[in-house]
């Protein structure tokens, strides 16, 4: 009964995370303000969540079980357009996209809290992207790369259009740029532009 409430707190202190988040942007979401929306002291909230770090990696884990619709099978192979809608969505949510290049960014170092969160989302992810990029092309993409090894280019493609989005929105349009790397993967190439009439 005491691990079901805990676990119910939890939750409910994610979720408010993710209110303050997109309220404030990643910066703006301290542990006191997420603390006071579940109606919990600092300390209360670091009986659940440690340090900050350990608070926004539930967060991205939360935000991937929505992306996947709470996680899907190995035979639940997205479409590739799919993945274009959620490239759509993850533009209308700015401090989701922030919480998540700001942790992958300070990931790298050695012994942070987000590492391994990380280092296992990314094998999961390229695993995922294959599958996706094998039902829509079989063995070999257009220009010859297995899917194996075309899927960390796609990953690198998701996640460098979302830091060029954050730190410049009114040039990088992510939705209509991801949509443009896609036509890259069509057998016949991107359409030509037409020419002007004359």
């Amino acid at each position: 009964m005491a691990r079901a409430r805990s676990a119910e707190r939890r939750a409910e202190i994610v979720r408010a995370a993710l209110e303050v988040i997109a309220e404030r942007g990643y910066r703006g979401a301290s542990l006191s303000a997420v603390a006071e929306r579940v109606g919990l002291s600092q300390q209360g909230l670091l009986h659940h969540f440690p340090t900050k770090e350990a608070l926004l990696v539930a967060v991205l884990e939360e935000r991937d079980q929505w992306d996947t619709g709470g996680g899907t099978r190995s035979d639940d192979v997205w479409r590739i357009e799919l993945l274009a809608s959620l490239v759509e969505y993850n533009a209308m949510r700015p401090g989701i996209v922030q919480t998540f290049s700001a942790l992958l960014g300070e990931s790298v170092t050695e012994g942070h809290p987000a590492r391994e969160f990380f280092t296992r989302r990314y094998t999961q992810v390229r695993a995922s992207m294959a599958a996706i990029l094998r039902a829509e092309h079989g063995e070999r993409l257009p220009g010859g790369l297995t899917p194996e090894r075309a899927a960390p280019l796609l990953v690198a493609v998701l996640d460098g259009l979302q830091y060029q989005w954050l730190l410049d929105p009114d040039s990088v349009d992510m939705p209509a740029a991801f949509e443009d790397f896609l036509a890259l993967l069509r057998p016949d190439g991107p359409e030509a532009p037409q020419p002007p009439p004359p």
